[in-house]
């Protein structure tokens, strides 16, 4: 242990608080950290080893996300079957998939094209695990090379030494062999300090290259999973991957294999992943950390975290002074921190109380350049602040234009493109015209009642909304001459329908066709031409017949 890191690491410790033994900093930690090198919060907290989520749960504001205990105890109880008989199963795995890696796919969504033959060779994989079909392998490794695959223990005390039985075990692997190290333990640096890695396995090839095994307990369909899952472990597997990099350069495998349960079963069944992309961005973003030394000397005197535990265990320590210390170290919240970081509700919190823009979306808060905080953007979205030569205020002011127009703020009601003007009044609309909305009656409105009929004139036959309800007009009267209506009518008439084929008797048009109901007739209040459907089936009648 160096001298000059003694006085961080007991700062650090004191941040922490002297009876709290710190939480060690895993590959997901360190991965959430890489996506927002920003945050200073985080990396001090993590540095020092703070349990973030008893922090946030005494701030009042804890996060209510984390792996379900069922879950758990699913993914403990896959890897123990994988891992049993000397990692049986898993060298199996390995070994039908070791001459594939190339068939990598990104971020775990296999192609199309390349879909049938990941299925193929995943069935090929599960047969030679299971032990079916293993003669019919003729890929490079074959299963039974695993069996006499070197599994060394690498048991030690404390991460330091496991690190260290790590290397020496890397260091003893026997060139043409497989060799597997189960739950080896790896050392990164980040910001200044050390983090130690476990991830689930990491093969040893016949070539000496390296390859991280992850395994996962949610399952593989049809050669693909859930792409937000795969992502979250390729990004795991990246901070392994460095972190063996650092350890033997230029022999770690730019993919991953990632082993899940098999559809709907608890079979296992493996597929490569490619990870270079998430290695250059891992890489580059954890060289973009500020230190720990610098975060820490900035931080106010007597600074700290700890929450002043009692004998049982519970947080002593008042909320407003610790709320005090965590707001001392700036923070950069952003949308995705919820499903990442504890203290996100209290980061997020913070930045709606600032009136920042960051709590909006780290691309808004990119496209808004100078603007930070959402006075500023209203401000200059209605004219009254901003340089009308940015690009943002000008797209801010379109926008402001267009919502104005839009929801008719202008005085009176907008005109827009393409919409018809008022009729005028007495004026007739020609056939075919559209009205404009304020003409045509809406939804549950009246409409207007009709003339009343002049002595001697027939009323007129139109459409059914003409003449208005028909519980107040009762039966409508047939208009024919009574030859026509005797020849082709019986009853009220409610209801006529032309007959397909027939003419009346002095050629005036075709003979109606009225539908009856054969118990009960017409009822008032009832659409003419629809029989009753409480009282019977609706019979027609012809020529006075029924």
């Amino acid at each position: 242990m160096s001298t000059e890191h003694r006085p961080l690491r007991e700062r650090l410790a004191a941040l922490r608080g002297p009876a709290v033994p710190p939480r060690p900093l895993d590959a997901r930690a360190l991965a959430a950290l890489a996506a927002n090198p920003g945050c200073r919060r985080r990396a001090v907290l993590d540095a020092a080893g703070v349990d973030k989520g008893a922090v946030a749960g005494r701030l009042g504001a804890p996060a209510p996300f984390g792996q379900s205990r069922f879950a758990f105890s699913r993914g403990h109880a896959f890897e123990a079957r994988l891992k049993a008989d000397r990692c049986a199963e898993l060298l199996r795995l390995l070994a039908v998939h070791a001459d594939a890696p190339e068939q990598a796919g990104t971020e775990g969504v296999a192609d199309p094209a390349d879909r049938a033959d990941a299925a193929g060779a995943a069935d090929r994989a599960d047969a030679a695990a299971s032990g079916d079909g293993a003669a019919e392998w003729t890929g490079a490794a074959q299963p039974a090379d695993a069996a006499g695959a070197a599994v060394p223990d690498l048991s030690a005390p404390g991460p330091q030494g496991r690190a260290a039985r790590t290397r020496m075990a890397l260091a003893e692997a026997a060139p043409g062999a497989w060799t597997l190290l189960d739950h080896p333990m790896l050392a990164l640096e980040a910001a200044g300090s050390t983090a130690y890695l476990e991830p689930d396995a990491v093969a040893v090839g016949p070539d000496g290259r390296l390859t991280v095994i992850e395994i996962k307990s949610f399952p593989i369909l049809d050669g693909a999973a859930d792409p937000v899952k795969v992502g979250a472990a390729a990004r795991q597997a990246a901070v392994y991957a460095l972190a063996l990099d650092e350890l033997a350069p230029g022999r770690t495998e730019p993919s991953f294999l990632l082993v899940c349960p098999k559809d709907f079963s608890n079979l296992p069944t493996a597929q490569w992943v490619d990870v270079r992309k998430q290695l250059a961005v891992t890489r580059r973003q954890l060289a973009r950390l500020t230190r720990i030394e610098e975060i820490v000397a900035a931080l106010p005197e007597g600074a700290s975290f700890d929450l002043a535990p009692d004998a049982a265990g519970a947080a002593t320590r008042p909320a407003a002074d610790l709320a005090a210390a965590v707001d001392a170290v700036p923070a950069v919240y952003a949308p995705e921190c919820l499903s990442t970081c504890e203290l996100a509700f209290h980061c997020r919190a913070g930045a709606r109380a600032a009136d920042r823009v960051e709590a909006l979306g780290r691309s808004l808060r990119a496209d808004l350049g100078d603007l930070t905080t959402t006075g500023a953007v209203l401000s200059a979205a209605a004219g009254a602040a901003g340089d009308p030569d940015d690009p943002a205020v000008q797209a801010l002011r379109r926008a402001a234009r267009l919502r104005a127009e839009a929801l008719g703020s202008a005085s009176g009601a907008p005109t827009m493109p393409g919409a018809c003007p008022p009729p005028e009044a007495g004026a007739v609309p020609e056939a075919g015209a559209v009205l404009p909305a304020e003409s045509t009656p809406g939804a549950g409105s009246t409409p207007p009642a009709d003339p009343p009929p002049q002595a001697g004139s027939a009323p007129a036959v139109g459409p059914l909304s003409a003449v208005g309800p028909l519980s107040a007009v009762g039966p409508v009267p047939d208009p024919r001459p009574a030859a026509d209506a005797d020849a082709g009518t019986t009853g009220s008439g409610v209801g006529t329908r032309p007959a397909a084929g027939r003419a009346s008797a002095a050629g005036r048009g075709p003979v109606t066709e009225p539908v009856t109901n054969s118990a009960t007739g017409p009822a008032a209040g009832r659409e003419p031409g629809v029989g009753s459907r409480g009282s019977g089936p609706a019979t027609r009648s012809e020529g006075g017949t029924a």
